[in-house]
C-alpha cells in the first residue's frame, strides 16, 4: 500500500516544493494551505498529490483534514512565516500572535491531530519546519526567533515523549532560503525591501534545496532517526554572517 505524506503550507515555497519532491518518492500526499486555488493547479500537475483547504490557526479544520485521511505515514509541519522586524521594544503583539498561532499552534494542532495515525502507520515520520533562528537570536527578530525556538523545543520534547513508539521526529532548520514570499511577508508587502535581504548573495538556498533534505530524512530506514539537519547556503556562515558580491 502507497504511504501517504501530509504537508502543510503547501500552496507555494517550501510546501509546494516538499509536496512534489515527496510525490516524486511515490508517496500520495495531501497538500493542505488555505489558498485552494494555488493546490489545485499543483494537483492538476502532479496527481497523486490531493488538495486540502487547511487553515492550521483553526481547530475545525485541522480536524476536517485529520478526520478525512485514512493513514497518515509523514506530517510535514511546514506551515509558518515572520511577520515584521521591530525590536522587542517596539513590536506589534498581533505580530507575534500571528507568527505563535502559525508557526507554534499550527504546529501543535496538526502535530496532536496525527500523532495517532503516524503510530498506527507503524513507522510514522513527523518533520518540523524550524530555522536557524531557533538556534539563535538577532536584532528584529524577537518574534519569530521566539517561535521558531518554541518548535524545535516541541520536536525535541515529542521524541522523548515518543521514544519507544514507531515515530520519529526531524527537525530540519533552514538558513537563508530565497521565496518568493517570505520576505515580503515579513515586510508587509515591501518588494524592494525583501530583495535586500538576499542582494549580493551568492546562491542562497532555494526551497527545491530544502524539499530535498526533507526528503532524503524521511527516507531513511525505520530505525535511523535524523534529529537536526540545519542546512544553510555556502555564504551563509551564521545567521548574521553572510558574504556578499558586488554593489
Amino acid at each position: 500500500m502507497r504511504k501517504t505524506a501530509v504537508v502543510t503550507g503547501a500552496s507555494s515555497g517550501i510546501g509546494e516544493a516538499t509536496a512534489r519532491r515527496l510525490a516524486a518518492e511515490g508517496y500520495d500526499v495531501v497538500a493542505g494551505a488555505r489558498r485552494r486555488d494555488r493546490l489545485d493547479k499543483l494537483a492538476a500537475e502532479v496527481p497523486s498529490i490531493r488538495p486540502v483547504t487547511l487553515d492550521v490557526t483553526s481547530q475545525e479544520s485541522v480536524d476536517a483534514l485529520a478526520a478525512g485521511l485514512e493513514r497518515c505515514d509523514v506530517l510535514v509541519n511546514n506551515a509558518g512565516g515572520a511577520f515584521g522586524l521591530e525590536q522587542v521594544a517596539d513590536a506589534r503583539l498581533d505580530d507575534w500572535q500571528r507568527m505563535y498561532d502559525v508557526n507554534v499552534l499550527g504546529s501543535l494542532r496538526m502535530t496532536q491531530a496525527l500523532i495517532p495515525k503516524l503510530v498506527e502507520s507503524g513507522d510514522g515520520v513527523l518533520v518540523m519546519l524550524t530555522s536557524t533562528a531557533g538556534h539563535g537570536a538577532y536584532e528584529g527578530g524577537g518574534g519569530y526567533v521566539a517561535a521558531k525556538h518554541a518548535q524545535r523545543t516541541m520536536a525535541e520534547t515529542l521524541r522523548l515523549e515518543l521514544v519507544g513508539q514507531p515515530v520519529r521526529i526531524v527537525e530540519i532548520a533552514p538558513g537563508m532560503v530565497q521565496t518568493e514570499g517570505f520576505a515580503v511577508t515579513r515586510f508587509r508587502g515591501d518588494q524592494e525591501a525583501a530583495d535586500r535581504v538576499y542582494a549580493g548573495v551568492p546562491d542562497p538556498l532555494t526551497a527545491g534545496d530544502v524539499a530535498d533534505a526533507i526528503a532524503w530524512c524521511v527516507t531513511r530506514p525505520a530505525h535511523v532517526n535524523v534529529d537536526r539537519l540545519i542546512i544553510r547556503p555556502r555564504a551563509q556562515a551564521a545567521q548574521h554572517k553572510v558574504h556578499r558580491v558586488g554593489g
